[in-house]
């Protein structure tokens, strides 16, 4: 099996993004770069190339197909195609759901999930049609499998991430094809996202009324995260060598999701007693 030669990842201006590009140039492969952000997508292109990467950085608005299907065209002819996809791009909002404004709905949806199947749509094909191993890496949220009070909007598209990836794995794994894939799902750690609104589309602008409480949630949170993005990054890395799935960054999302499955299965339990009741026997 030969090594990957070539990655692709978007919202690579920072964050997790920043370092998954950093990881991958280590690693000794090219690196094709997008953001939304020139200038900081600019700096992670020099940080890669100082790692000796061959870099293709390019901005783009992943949630406009258009955009990245010139990306992938442009990998092509630099690289011959990628054969590791992040798609990491992601922004965020906080406030009770039924303060969420149309235009939040349609920002976050753009960014978060249209950019994935985006990615998907203009990669996949690719990887499948050269038939060698690659890998696709969808950045969801520990808010993609389970739930906090004023994260509605986020994570109602970061649970879409989690499903599509799991579709997505099941409809390459039907199709016989080599291709990969995990969804990250990091809690909060340091990173810009908090701050995704200064790139915001003007035409979008209207959004729900900050609530301290949320933002000072989110600050103790990243404060107080044991771990960073490069150490997302490497992590990361690991499950697409292992070809693992589920990639949870923190111990503590453990937690929640024991929680949320066990009140969906007390509930399933209470209406459907005698089929609780048989499983446990079986």
């Amino acid at each position: 099996m030969s090594a990957p030669a070539a990655a692709a990842i978007t919202g690579a201006g920072s964050g997790i993004g920043r370092e998954l590009a950093l990881a991958c140039a280590r690693e000794g492969l090219a690196v094709a770069l997008t953001d939304i952000e020139p200038a900081t997508l600019a700096q992670t292109a020099v940080m890669a190339e100082a790692l000796g990467a061959d870099v293709l950085a390019r901005a783009c608005d992943v949630g406009r197909a258009d955009h990245v299907e010139a990306f992938a065209r442009e990998c092509d002819a630099r690289f011959g195609g990628v054969d590791w996809l992040f798609n990491n791009a992601g922004v965020a909002i906080l406030g009770p759901a039924w303060a969420a404004t149309d235009e939040d709905w349609q920002w976050l949806w753009s960014v978060n999930v249209r950019g994935v199947a985006n990615g998907v749509r203009s990669f996949v094909p690719r990887m499948m049609a050269r038939g060698t191993r690659a890998h696709v890496v969808n950045t969801a949220s520990a808010a993609g499998l389970a739930t906090l009070a004023g994260s509605s909007v986020y994570s109602a598209t970061k649970h879409a991430v989690v499903a599509f990836s799991e579709c997505l794995a099941r409809d390459l794994e039907q199709a016989g094809a080599d291709v990969g894939v995990s969804v990250l799902c990091p809690s909060l750690l340091p990173t810009g996202i908090h701050q995704s609104g200064r790139n915001r589309p003007s035409a979008l602008a209207n959004t729900v009324a900050p609530a301290a409480a949320y933002d000072e949630r989110v600050r103790q949170g990243m404060a107080a995260s044991p771990i960073d993005a490069a150490d997302v990054a490497a992590m990361t890395l690991d499950a697409i060598r292992a070809r693992r799935f589920y990639v949870v960054p923190h111990a503590q999302t453990g937690d929640s999701v024991r929680r949320r499955m066990q009140a969906i299965l007390d509930d399933h339990r209470a209406l459907h007693p005698g089929v609780a009741a048989r499983t446990h026997q079986e």
